[in-house]
């Protein structure tokens, strides 16, 4: 891999393809206008209200991959703490190309915050409920009517009030959205590309979680440190090089050090390949990246490679694995179980949310009260469903 710092090889790109934190730009504007702070620009308010939002708190008590039930310790990362490592990636990134950190800081923040319990087979089970009354579940939209509506904290306004920017960043940074299909979105620019601090943030993601899990995995004995070897080739790359390096260390310590230098790779290509993207495409402003014939945040081929190897060997091997069969079978069923009585007698939804089966429906109603849950909570509205069903 080329040397980060190499002269023909800068990381440095037009300072106008930087979202400005300016009160003045366009996409520092907010739903609720409200008066410059004297010494916080508009991005760096937003992290502010993001970080004090009760969905984020809930974040602590959802799963990334282990459920309570499953994790062997209280080291396996949950949704806040994949946030956190999140927004460092992505801080540093917009940092060393000289983007918006700011911006970037507070997407990364904001990115898993409509997220519901149980992770992954949380979400699909309540999409599966969903399908049945016409709907979906997405949790990116999810996250924005988080955002704008649901979080009650100031008087003047519903919501968090957080700026134009953000809110664009939540549902466009890890997928598109036709304008003939979301005419609701209209005001988020569908038919642009998101500013490269939001493209960003979908990689980010995945470089996380892709070296984070397979630390989770390792650590929860599901996986083995041998078939790692085999599966994932720049794991087993730099696994060899810590041991050429520490040949006393324990495997545990090798690991560590193997995942900290495939973090550094990935970002560190992420980095050079973008800028190589904006390079090759002509790109110089922000006009020109909104309107580019693609995404400009990407891996090299190499590097893309390496990603969908260990991807895949996640699903196969970790996601999907029979270890965790019990727990995905569990968190269908809860939801799904709820999600039914629920539909059948709303009166059993506390009155906020009874309240907004008016302007949403029942089924939309319901899927919000479940996504905002942590996992615990949700366990104990199990348990006393079915203690109620004894009763009666």
């Amino acid at each position: 891999m080329e040397d980060l710092f190499a002269p023909d090889s800068p990381l440095a790109i037009p300072e106008s393809l930087a979202v400005p934190d300016s009160a003045a730009d366009p996409l520092s504007r907010r739903a609720c206008p409200e008066s410059a702070h004297p010494y916080r620009s508009p991005f760096v308010r937003d992290i502010g209200r993001i970080l004090h939002a009760k969905a984020f708190r809930r974040l602590a008590g959802k799963t990334q991959v282990f459920t309570r039930r499953a994790a062997e310790s209280d080291h396996s990362r949950s949704r806040l703490t994949h946030t956190l490592e999140v927004a460092q990636i992505a801080r540093t990134m917009a940092s060393t190309l000289g983007l918006n950190a700011s911006l970037a800081e507070a997407l990364a923040l904001v990115h898993d915050i409509g997220h519901p319990p149980f992770g992954h087979a949380g979400e699909h089970a309540l999409d599966e409920a969903l399908r049945v009354h016409n709907l979906t579940f997405d949790h990116n939209l999810h996250a924005l009517r988080i955002v704008t509506s649901f979080e009650e904290r100031y008087a003047a306004f519903r919501g968090l009030n957080l700026t134009l920017g953000v809110r664009e960043g939540i549902i466009k940074h890890s997928r598109d959205y036709p304008s003939d299909r979301y005419p609701e979105l209209s005001e988020y620019f569908l038919d642009q590309l998101p500013p490269l601090e939001a493209q960003l943030i979908d990689l980010a993601d995945e470089i996380a979680y892709l070296t984070a899990d397979l630390e989770d995995g390792l650590g929860a004995g599901i996986l083995d440190l041998a078939q790692v070897e085999h599966h994932v080739q720049l794991f087993a790359i730099y696994y060899a090089n810590a041991q050429k390096e520490f040949p006393a260390a324990e495997p545990c310590l090798l690991s560590n050090e193997a995942l900290k230098q495939m973090l550094n790779a990935f970002v560190t290509d992420l980095m050079q390949e973008t800028t190589r993207q904006a390079r090759s495409l002509g790109i110089h402003t922000l006009h020109d990246l909104r309107h580019a014939s693609r995404r400009v945040a990407q891996l090299s081929p190499e590097m893309e490679d390496h990603r969908r190897q260990a991807k895949a060997y996640l699903y196969a091997n970790l996601y999907q694995s029979t270890a965790l069969e019990a727990e995905h079978a569990h968190a269908d069923h809860i939801v799904k179980s709820l999600f039914n009585a629920w539909i059948e007698d709303p009166e059993l939804l506390p009155p906020d949310h009874r309240a907004r089966i008016s302007e949403e429906g029942v089924a939309r109603a319901v899927a919000d009260y479940i996504a905002g849950m942590t996992d615990a909570y949700i366990e104990q509205a199990w348990q006393k469903h079915k203690e109620f069903n004894r009763k009666n």
